[in-house]
């Protein structure tokens, strides 16, 4: 299973959004640090629209979306997200 597959499931267990677009930019960061070589899956854009962000500052819905990744943070050197309810 790819990191962007596993995201999905994570996020979409977590959130249940109505919502949800994970897009791996990996290869636009080819070559410059913190990047994987050919493996790639190292820089994702997340788009989340979802009723558990509802009442939550910017900050709180960032930690929420780290927490629900668990694990999968420190292998991810970039990531982009667009949370809204």
């Amino acid at each position: 299973m790819t990191i962007a597959d596993q995201i999905r499931e994570r996020l979409q267990n977590a959130f249940a959004p109505s919502e949800l677009l994970v897009v791996d930019d990996s290869a636009a960061h080819a070559g410059h640090a913190g990047t994987e070589g050919a493996s790639g899956e190292t820089h994702f854009n997340v788009l989340i629209r979802s009723t558990a962000f509802e009442g939550q500052s910017r900050v709180a819905r960032h930690r929420m979306v780290h927490k629900a990744l668990g694990d999968l943070v420190p292998r991810i050197h970039a990531l982009a997200l667009d949370l809204d309810v």
